[in-house]
């Protein structure tokens, strides 16, 4: 029997985090629906695009909601102090009961390292370092030498909350396996480019002695929509938006990908079943995470209708 699958979105409207009552807003539209978790990254430096603190954000998520689950996509450990970041993702953990799911990553623009005073060069020892006394913290062991000194409070979860490892390069996989944690992948990545990296995951995972992780998390741009005029400006908006990541340079080193439905699941609530079925059946999906159209030419309620479309249209699949 295939696992079950979980589904999850991304808030869509921008710009994120300028008022709680806003953000808290959508992920309780998204509860309502159905939705089982609630996710937001971590970038630095980008104008009105910035989300610096994703967890202080999901704290505001955590008092309006109930059962969604709250996650980032990638909280930069390089950036962080290993115990106060542990610290942190306790109490957000306490605060929401248990609701946590830490997608940790490593970063990539060299201007945030600059001003964060981290060689890029050593980030993924940084990575490993964090994580590694992050995950000490969280078990209750001693973090001084002489005395014992313990992390308080410690999270819901025990011995923690789960972790994923948001991953791109054969490096970042490599080390996603060593870890045996789950691989979060970017949602530019082509379907054929996903393949290729849950394979090396897999590999990874075992040339490390490492059980494969239950979970398999794809992160996905999905519009669903009953009318062929929408479907079609959707589609269009993402040509466009294909050709800007383009020109900014946002694919460099990925193969780009050949077409809209290469990196993203656009179609009728039934076309859009059939593809969530491909990709479990190609993938071993376990956790559909859905973001949103990241251009403007979609309306508020033409994108919360397509999220109402794709919870009912999951459904059936969700055993």
């Amino acid at each position: 029997m295939r696992a079950r699958l979980h589904l999850g979105c991304t808030p869509w409207l921008t710009p994120i985090g300028r008022r709680a009552d806003e953000l808290a807003a959508q992920a309780v539209f998204a509860e309502a629906l159905g939705f089982e978790s609630f996710w937001l990254p971590e970038n630095h430096f980008s104008g009105e695009g910035a989300i610096p603190e994703p967890l202080m954000l999901l704290a505001a998520v955590a008092a309006a909601t109930r059962s969604i689950r709250l996650g980032t996509t990638s909280y930069l450990l390089p950036l962080k102090h290993p115990v106060a970041a542990a610290e942190q993702v306790a109490v957000l953990d306490q605060l929401s009961g248990g609701r946590v799911i830490l997608g940790v990553g490593r970063g990539v623009a060299p201007g945030m390292f600059d001003a964060f005073n981290v060689k890029r060069s050593a980030k993924r020892e940084l990575f490993a370092e964090c994580l590694e006394t992050m995950q000490r913290a969280w078990r209750g062991e001693s973090l001084a030498k002489d005395e014992d000194v313990q992390l308080w409070p410690r999270p819901v979860q025990l011995p923690h909350p789960p972790v994923w490892v948001a991953a791109f390069g054969p490096k970042a996989l490599a080390q996603a396996g060593r870890l045996g944690l789950p691989y979060l992948a970017s949602p530019m990545e082509s379907l054929t480019t996903l393949e290729t990296n849950y394979a090396r995951h897999r590999e990874a995972c075992a040339a490390a002695g490492r059980a494969e992780p239950d979970a398999v998390p794809i992160m996905r741009t999905v519009f669903v929509a009953e009318d062929d005029d929408t479907l079609v400006r959707a589609r269009r908006i993402l040509d466009e938006q294909l050709v800007a990541f383009r020109a900014q340079g946002a694919l460099a080193g990925r193969a780009p990908p050949a077409s809209v439905d290469d990196w993203a699941i656009v179609g009728r609530p039934a076309e859009v079943a059939d593809i969530v079925d491909d990709y479990r059946a190609r993938l071993g999906m376990t956790h559909l995470i859905a973001t949103r159209l990241r251009v403007a030419g979609i309306a508020r309620e033409d994108f919360e209708r397509s999220l109402g479309l794709l919870a009912e249209g999951m459904t059936a699949n969700l055993t």
